[in-house]
């Protein structure tokens, strides 16, 4: 990897974090083709695992966007300016079994070559899942467990770590 390459990279992670914390973030998986879903996430790491840049993601199992990950190779992480925060709020509240929840938005959807994005996406990042892993509720910290109360009381989310392979 070059340095250009690394530093921009290591740009779009800094930005991911930065957005996912409190302003919000996307995760889409499939294609247009095949089939494709988003949400909206609010928890997302950025780094370097086994000498590779790399995203991480958590979906929770009911989510529809779960098997979308889980039957594809690729996701798609998208960040947006502050205005478009209500529309990840429909994002993160509708789902995408009930109907099309993003003709409910001003986003516009865009195939690319490994999946999904938006036209008004500032920053998308393309990952190459490279793992996948449910939580183990048991091995949690039984104080933070606590603190997400009934969200965690049966099953917790799968971790998705994508290979950055793009950022667009």
């Amino acid at each position: 990897m070059s340095g250009k390459v690394s530093q921009r990279f290591a740009d779009a992670q800094t930005e991911l974090v930065e957005r996912v914390s409190g302003d919000w973030a996307l995760v889409t998986a499939g294609t247009e083709q095949d089939g494709w879903n988003t949400m909206t996430i609010g928890w997302g790491e950025a780094g370097v695992l086994w000498s590779l840049p790399t995203v991480t993601v958590y979906v929770h199992p009911w989510r529809y966007t779960h098997q979308f990950m889980l039957d594809n190779d690729y996701f798609t992480v998208q960040l947006f300016d502050n205005e478009y925060k209500p529309d990840l709020g429909i994002l993160g509240s509708k789902s995408g079994r009930d109907g099309d929840k993003v003709a409910l938005t001003r986003l516009t959807p865009k195939p690319i070559e490994h999946g999904m994005t938006f036209e008004e996406a500032t920053t998308t990042l393309v990952c190459r899942k490279i793992y996948t892993h449910a939580i183990d509720l048991d091995a949690m910290d039984a104080g933070i467990r606590a603190r997400l109360g009934a969200f965690y009381a049966e099953e917790g989310h799968t971790v998705f770590v994508g290979e950055l392979v793009d950022v667009l």
